[in-house]
């Protein structure tokens, strides 16, 4: 990622921008540009945002999105993370534009140009804003770190991989399969 400016900005600053591409993210008040993913990476975006676009189908727990899509965290933080989910209880959140609140559930592919941002800033902004869990998704390792910000913020209570099944307490019942996560 790049950051564009040393001014920092606000969230209001931020809606005043162009649409893009590019596409833009606020982190902490700063501006940066991030570029086109890769096609592994939308790949893996793309599976994982059919997949639970697939089991809400069959369990109405809420609505799922995928990027880019803004979420607003707070006055300073304007993010777009790869696929988010916010819960039937907290609706109320979305607007026009995409949540303004902290979804249940962030979903970050890492790139080699976001993963510093993911694993550091961002990480640290939905712990305190209230995402419920976090899914850093690593690619070339094949496997998926989680974070339930209630049990433990600086560390993942699992990391996923192989033949494991990727559930969670936001999703009761669902059962993702790395295979399906992962392919190509």
């Amino acid at each position: 990622m790049l950051k564009t400016t040393d001014e920092l900005l606000t969230a209001s600053d931020y809606r005043d921008l162009p649409e893009g591409p590019p596409h833009f993210q606020l982190v902490e008040g700063k501006l940066f540009m991030t570029p086109s993913p890769e096609f592994y990476h939308q790949s893996v975006a793309g599976n994982i945002y059919f997949l639970l676009r697939d089991f809400l189908r069959s369990h109405p727990l809420g609505k799922v999105a995928i990027a880019p899509s803004d979420v607003q965290l707070d006055f300073v933080n304007v993010h777009q993370p790869d696929v988010y989910f916010v819960s039937n209880e907290r609706l109320g959140i979305l607007t026009k534009q995409g949540p303004v609140g902290a979804p249940d559930l962030m979903v970050e592919v890492l790139s080699k140009s976001t993963a510093r941002l993911d694993k550091g800033p961002k990480l640290r902004v939905y712990a305190r804003s209230g995402v419920k869990e976090l899914w850093l998704v690593d690619k070339e390792k094949k496997e998926v770190a989680i974070y339930r910000f209630a049990e433990a913020i600086g560390e993942p209570v699992a990391v996923v991989r192989g033949r494991q099944l990727l559930t969670t307490p936001v999703l009761p019942g669902l059962k993702l399969k790395l295979t399906e996560v992962f392919e190509a």
